[in-house]
Order: C-alpha cells, then sequence, then structure tokens
C-alpha cells in the first residue's frame, strides 16, 4: 500500500510540475491559466495524500473554483486587441534563470538531507472540523471580510479597465 501512495505523489508531483511550466512557459494568458489551475489540482491531491481532504476540498474550492474564475474574468476582460497574435511559448534567458532559482530550494533541502539536520516525523495531532472552523472563523473573522472586499475591488477593477478599453476605441 505504501508503494501505491508513492506512484501517487509521483503523478501529483508531475501534475504540479507540467502545470507550473505551463503557467510560466506560456505566452497566451489563458494558456498560463490553465497550468494554474492544473497546478493546484495537484496540490490538492497532494493534500489528500496527507490525509487532509478538508484542506484538498477547500484548496479545489477557493483556489480552483474562486481565484482561477476571478482571473480568468478579469482576462477575458482586459484583453488585447483580436488582431494581435500571440506566440504559444517563450523561452528566453530569462526563464533559465527563473529555473536556476526554482531549483535553489531543492539544493538547500538536498543539503539539508544529507547533512542529517531533518527533524524526525512526527503525526499531527488531528484537530475535529469543528474546532478548526472556530479557529478560523473567530479570530480570522475581519481577515476573510478584507480578502472578500479586495477581490472584489479588484474585479471592479477589471471591469471598469474593460470598458474603458472598448469605449475608447
Amino acid at each position: 500500500m505504501e508503494h501505491l501512495a508513492y506512484v501517487a505523489f509521483g503523478i501529483y508531483t508531475l501534475i504540479i510540475l507540467t502545470g507550473g511550466l505551463m503557467a510560466v512557459l506560456c505566452r497566451s494568458m489563458v494558456r498560463a491559466l490553465v497550468g494554474l489551475i492544473l497546478t493546484l489540482f495537484g496540490v490538492a491531491g497532494c493534500y489528500l495524500l496527507m490525509a487532509a481532504p478538508f484542506i484538498a476540498l477547500m484548496q479545489i474550492l477557493i483556489y480552483v473554483g474562486a481565484v482561477s474564475i476571478l482571473i480568468l474574468f478579469a482576462i477575458m476582460l482586459t484583453r488585447a486587441p483580436a488582431g494581435a497574435e500571440e506566440a504559444p511559448y517563450i523561452f528566453p534567458w530569462r526563464s533559465l534563470a527563473a529555473l536556476a532559482v526554482a531549483f535553489l530550494p531543492l539544493a538547500v533541502i538536498g543539503g539539508m538531507i544529507r547533512s542529517g539536520q531533518v527533524a524526525p516525523l512526527v503525526p499531527p495531532e488531528e484537530v475535529p472540523l469543528a474546532e478548526l472552523g472556530q479557529t478560523l472563523i473567530e479570530p480570522y473573522l475581519l481577515a476573510f471580510e478584507l480578502i472578500s472586499v479586495i477581490l472584489t475591488v479588484a474585479m471592479a477593477g477589471a471591469v471598469i479597465l474593460g470598458f474603458e478599453r472598448r469605449i475608447g476605441k
């Protein structure tokens, strides 16, 4: 059964890396968004492997469902003119520098593992969902409300920018 978990982790890692590369290397904003959505689904799968189905569901509902749709609407409302052609992929020297920086944490973590500085794994305590919900809502209620206001303002800004472009032409 443990081998199956390793296979699933490998599949989710492949999904995350593929989506991340699509998000970074695609010149088309819609294709980059599809890469981001793919990456977010892979992260939700990793949460499932860590026996956190509630967090995986929240990942899908909040990030894949809400934030990705908000980004899609912003892209649709602020698109370039219809005649503008876009190249599907880019790979300049800046992308190579970005990949080098992306592998920096891998090198640091690998060095820590080789030196033996990694703490032993301790199984986490299970927190009941009711207690988790109470903790998230009571002290962080203002933060959740402010985030919803910021997302609403961002969407309204995208709509205004989209209408200004269409009216100005």
